[in-house]
This record gives C-alpha cells, sequence and structure tokens, in this order.
C-alpha cells in the first residue's frame, strides 16, 4: 500500500516533466517555424538601432560603490532569511536561540557601522 502510494507521487512528477518538456520542445519549434527570419548586414553590428557604433561597443567599467551597494543589499538579505523564522518560532527556540540571533545581529550592526563609518554608503 506504501509503494503505492510512492509510486503515484512520482508518476505525477514524472508527467509534470514530460509535459513541461514537451510544451517547450514545441515553443522552440513553433517560433522557429512560424517566426521571419532575414538574414542582413545591420543584424550583426552590436546595436540594432540603424547607427553604426562609434569606438569600441564594450561595455564602461562600472565603479566599485556599485559592488559595495550590492554586498551591503547581500549581506542585510540573508539577515532577513534568517531573521523571519528565528521571530516566527522565537518561543520554540528557548533563550539560547534568542541569545545566538542577538549576537547575529550586533554582528551584522558592527558591519554596516563600518561601512557607515568608511562613507560607503555616501554617494558621490
Amino acid at each position: 500500500m506504501e509503494y503505492q502510494a510512492l509510486l503515484d507521487n512520482y508518476i505525477a512528477v514524472f508527467l509534470g516533466t514530460i509535459i513541461g518538456v514537451v510544451l517547450v520542445l514545441t515553443a522552440l519549434i513553433a517560433s522557429r517555424v512560424l517566426a521571419p527570419y532575414k538574414r542582413e548586414a545591420g543584424k550583426g553590428i552590436p546595436y540594432e538601432c540603424g547607427m553604426l557604433p562609434i569606438g569600441r561597443a564594450q561595455t564602461p567599467q562600472i565603479h566599485f560603490r556599485y559592488y559595495f551597494f550590492a554586498i551591503l543589499f547581500i549581506i542585510f538579505d540573508v539577515e532577513a532569511v534568517f531573521l523571519f523564522p528565528w521571530a516566527v518560532n522565537l518561543l520554540g527556540i528557548g533563550i539560547a536561540g534568542f541569545y545566538s540571533m542577538i549576537l547575529f545581529i550586533v554582528i551584522l550592526g558592527l558591519g554596516l557601522g563600518y561601512a557607515w563609518k568608511k562613507g560607503v554608503l555616501q554617494w558621490r
């Protein structure tokens, strides 16, 4: 009886996988067959706006402040991922879990204070 229920679950996953693959392949084949395709010289340039690019067609250098902002965002996003389950299960984890999360928040707060002191959050 238990084996049959397990097999039923796998059959549903297998059918979902097959249907997904068929839908994706149908969309790819239909776009290849139905979409207009014409090879022209304008499609070979980096920008299809009708104007030839002046200079190099490379992306410019990105300022390092963007990376700092991205890293700070990831750090505090990870904090939120840990903070919400902790808040939901606060009564069940006990006093050790409470103080360990307080220590975690203090360490992240010190990191934010350090970044603030170094002027990383100042947009110039």
